[in-house]
């Protein structure tokens, strides 16, 4: 059988399953038929959101679990959600939120203030593997240490105010971007009593190639509109709408997330009708869907593409090195050939919207011979080999064809006399682990979805301390961002941002690429979804027709 002839056999077949698990299911909104199908790129790297950094994750995640805060429809900018408000003392140390009552999670707990300290103390006092980069990457970068090495931690400690929906949360050094760094799904809350049940915090495996606990693969319990039902890995993973929920309860009663990580496929599976929508269309795929009459609906770009530099890799370690990879690419060439129509050409880690843009940072044009100048200044006439990381079977919102991406960039950089060693990787469960998690990784492609708009969440991330992804150390860098990030005035932080973006710019740690502007297309009964620039979208917003 073709390859060809498999595909369209897959989706003959997904197509009588879907309809299948539909025809359960349309019961509670009248004629709408009310289970949703999502094409996901990939599984989920977990379902305990404190160790994951993923956007699948993430995306379910956000179905299951709410945070102290969420954000503005169709904005990044934080509101209200499990508190209802807060009030920040004049230090910049203290946080008390007014929590909202009569909300439990999935398994009866009750949320509360016991409930809200149990888990900032859990992400505290997490060891061993769970502190790993590749698992607690959002609290190890945004809260910077851990109880048992307390040395430069950001937090300090949660009190259970006078009532049970009271609670203070006390910092040790300002964090700026605090509250919204809290609509984050990593730092969403999660039941006390299903943690402890199932062992949520005894990762096995190593560091380099965790194994989940039964909590993190079957058991997540949340407040969130959404329950969890069940996950084939590889296959699709279920939920259901929570009868209990405290919120709206839309036309949305079962969810199907069905894994396609081929892009062609899941366009293949929509035009068949056997899911609803799926994310990270293939720009050359956006105009025919929509000729067809299904809709497509972009999100603004808040995103950044770049080709990671490890500098543990000694060739690597020269800035005119860098430099002449830089001046290497034809960045323009790389949008207009696999990336999606809106997206914007990069000269930092930040897009325009975010503060401390700089509009005059420094750049290293495309021009390959000077750049091949470069490297013989560097003593490689002759060029090196260097291994090339990149993800298979996956697409991601700043990269919806990687492969793509990997081809036109080794093609360029072939150019001054790069020799490209390939070196790709299955997105779930090796890419993440082998780039963020260990020194085995040359050039890579990775990128982010800002998840809230601080400019702390891509330069301070990225960029804020020793990683062993880019494998240098820079203690100035290290303590601008650290400066810059304690300051509360947003007109104080401006300046030192746009300095620091500066001196990346220089240092180059690796090569912003491109603010992709990402898509989604659904099925025509789909009247309305709640697009969101940082993915913040859950499904019981959703409209469906008949």
């Amino acid at each position: 059988m073709t390859a060809a002839a498999i595909v369209v056999a897959g989706v003959v077949l997904l197509t009588g399953c879907v309809q299948s698990d539909r025809d359960g299911a349309a019961t509670d909104t009248g004629d709408v038929d009310s289970t949703f199908v999502f094409a996901a790129s990939s599984d989920p790297a977990s379902l305990d959101p404190a160790f994951a950094s993923d956007g699948e994750s993430f995306r379910v995640s956000r179905q299951i679990f709410e945070g102290l805060v969420g954000v503005e429809p169709g904005t990044a900018d934080p509101a209200p959600l499990l508190a209802e408000s807060w009030d920040q003392s004049e230090d910049g140390l203290s946080y008390t939120f007014t929590l909202k009552e009569d909300v439990t999670f999935h398994d009866g707990t009750d949320f509360n203030a016991e409930a809200v300290c149990f888990n900032f103390d859990r992400w505290f006092n997490f060891t061993g593997i769970a502190q790993a980069p590749n698992q607690a990457y959002y609290y190890g970068s945004l809260f910077r240490a851990f109880a048992d090495n307390p040395d430069g931690a950001v937090y300090d400690s949660c009190t259970v105010g006078d009532s049970a929906s009271e609670v203070t949360v006390s910092l040790a050094l300002p964090f700026a971007g605090f509250i919204a760094a809290l609509s984050l799904p990593a730092f969403a809350m999660q039941s006390p009593a299903a943690l402890e049940e199932y062992a949520a915090d005894d990762l096995g495996g190593t560091a380099e190639a965790a194994v989940q606990t039964d909590y993190g693969q079957g058991h997540p319990t949340g407040t969130g509109p959404f329950v969890f039902d069940s996950w084939d890995i590889g296959s699709q993973l279920e939920l259901s709408a929570n009868p209990d929920y405290w919120g709206e309860q839309g036309d949305v009663q079962s969810i199907i997330f069905r894994v396609i990580d081929d892009p062609q496929a899941r366009r293949q599976s929509l035009e068949a009708g056997s899911i609803d929508g799926y994310d990270l269309v293939a720009p050359a795929d956006t105009v025919a869907l929509e000729a067809d009459g299904f809709q497509i609906m972009p999100r603004d770009p808040f995103t950044i593409l770049y080709l990671g530099i490890n500098q543990a890799v000694p060739e690597l370690q020269d800035v005119r090195v860098r430099q002449a990879l830089t001046m290497a690419i034809d960045k323009q060439q790389l949008i207009d050939q696999t990336l999606p129509e809106g997206t914007q050409l990069a000269t930092q880690f930040i897009p325009p919207v975010v503060a401390g843009y700089n509009e005059d940072v420094t750049t290293f044009d495309y021009d390959p011979e000077a750049a091949k100048a470069l490297l013989a200044e560097a003593g490689y006439p002759d060029g090196f080999a260097l291994d090339f990381n990149y993800p298979t079977g996956v697409s991601r919102p700043y990269m919806p064809t990687p492969e793509e991406v990997f081809t036109n960039l080794s093609a360029q950089l072939g150019e001054i006399g790069i020799t490209i060693n390939p070196q790709p990787n299955a997105w779930s469960p090796d890419y993440l682990d082998r780039i963020q998690g260990s020194t085995d990784h040359g050039i890579h492609l990775l990128g982010w979805t800002g998840d809230y708009n601080d400019t702390d969440n891509f330069v301070g991330v990225f960029f804020g301390d020793e990683k062993l992804e880019y494998g240098f150390n820079n203690p100035e860098l290290f303590a601008a961002l650290d400066e810059a990030r304690g300051i509360s005035s947003l007109e104080e932080q401006i300046p030192l941002y746009e300095d620091i973006n500066e001196t990346i710019a220089e240092f180059i740690p690796a090569i912003p690429l491109a603010h992709p502007a990402p898509s989604l297309a659904f099925a025509e009964r789909v009247t309305s979804y709640p697009v969101s620039p940082v993915n913040d979208e859950t499904f019981n917003l959703i409209e469906l027709s008949e």
